[in-house]
């Protein structure tokens, strides 16, 4: 049987890994946890690990939420009120 090297998809990253990728406090990645609200993380023993393929879709689920939510039109950039 031959070992393949991990898929890049495949890559587990642990709390810290992820906060310093998406330059968040490790704080904010528990509550987010809790809340339900960030990347889908889960345990090995007491250890949390996220799976790379689930953050990068986690991502893509955040950009397309935010995509038609701000609307900036040519004529209010640079308006003063």
């Amino acid at each position: 049987m031959h070992d393949r090297p991990m898929d890049r998809d495949d890559r587990l990253l642990d709390v810290d890994e992820l906060a310093d990728y998406l330059a968040v406090p490790v704080k904010t990645l528990y509550a987010w946890r809790y809340r339900r609200e960030g990347p889908p993380g889960f345990r090995v023993g007491r250890h949390l690990r996220y799976r790379w393929r689930d953050i990068q879709q986690w991502i893509e689920q955040q950009i397309d939420a935010t995509a038609g939510s701000v609307s900036v039109s040519p004529r209010s950039v640079g308006r003063r009120r």
